[in-house]
This record gives structure tokens, C-alpha cells and sequence, in this order.
């Protein structure tokens, strides 16, 4: 086990952990967790944000945060589930300038609203006359679209 993992496990024993392979391990956390965690990884660790993602499904929408440990070259993703009836997670771009933009991404196409994001005006649909409650990375959205079209 990489020290940094096992330090992440002291500090916050409440995530779990899946290795999908020994340079790819996945960290499932509570949503109110993923300041403390991310810093911990970044400013505590060294380690530096690589991309996020997010994703629609069943279960809500998934954020994933992937960090990456250059000196052993693990990957460390945080996943982060938001419940689609209160899509709301703390926004890392408030003090992480990397994850702005993709952050307004995921505001935008999926609708989970970045709280402390410090401008999560569109950046695709800006120029055009699509509706703000569209969003076209949810799983709903063509059954959405066919009724805005009626």
C-alpha cells in the first residue's frame, strides 16, 4: 500500500477504497468530504488534479476528481455521488483554479450546481437560445427535448 493512500485511510476513515489495479485506485467519499479530501491529496500530497468528470446514472450523478501521484504514478480518483433530488456539491474552484472550467462544464450540461464556484455562467450554450434547463449529459434529456419541441 502506498503511504499515500495509507495516510488518506488514518485521515479519513469513512471513504472506501477500490483498486481497479495497483496505479489506478478509485475513492468513494461522502460529498460533504471532498474539500478536506482533495486538499489533503493536492496541498498535503503534492499531488495534482489531471481532469474531472461527471456522469449520469441510476444512482445520481457521479463526480469524479482525478489526482495524480507523479512520483509513483497512481491515480487517484475521488468519487463523489450527488443525489439528482439535491444536485449540489461543494465546488473545489473556489480555491482550486484548475477545476473551474470543468466544473462549469458539468454545471452547465449536467446540472449540479458547484456551490462557492466563483462564475458558473455557460460556456457552450452561451452564444445561443438554448433553454437553461436542458441539459444534455442527463440521461433524461431526450425525453426532455421531445417536450420542449411539443
Amino acid at each position: 500500500m502506498s503511504s499515500s493512500l495509507q495516510l488518506l485511510r488514518e485521515r479519513f476513515p469513512q471513504i472506501e477504497v477500490m483498486e481497479k489495479n495497483p496505479r489506478r485506485l478509485y475513492i468513494r467519499i461522502p460529498r460533504e468530504q471532498l474539500t478536506a479530501t482533495a486538499r489533503f491529496l493536492h496541498e498535503e500530497r503534492g499531488m495534482r488534479l489531471s481532469i474531472c468528470t461527471g456522469i449520469d446514472t441510476r444512482e445520481g450523478f457521479e463526480v469524479l476528481y482525478h489526482f495524480s501521484e507523479d512520483s509513483t504514478g497512481i491515480i487517484y480518483t475521488l468519487k463523489v455521488l450527488v443525489p439528482k433530488d439535491d444536485p449540489k456539491v461543494e465546488s473545489l474552484g473556489s480555491w482550486f483554479p484548475a477545476a473551474q472550467w470543468i466544473e462549469r462544464e458539468m454545471h452547465e450540461l449536467l446540472g449540479i450546481d458547484f456551490v462557492g464556484h466563483p462564475n458558473l455562467i455557460p460556456l457552450l450554450t452561451s452564444d445561443t437560445d438554448w433553454e437553461p434547463d436542458r441539459r444534455p449529459l442527463r440521461r433524461d434529456y431526450e425525453r426532455r427535448n421531445e417536450a420542449h419541441e411539443r
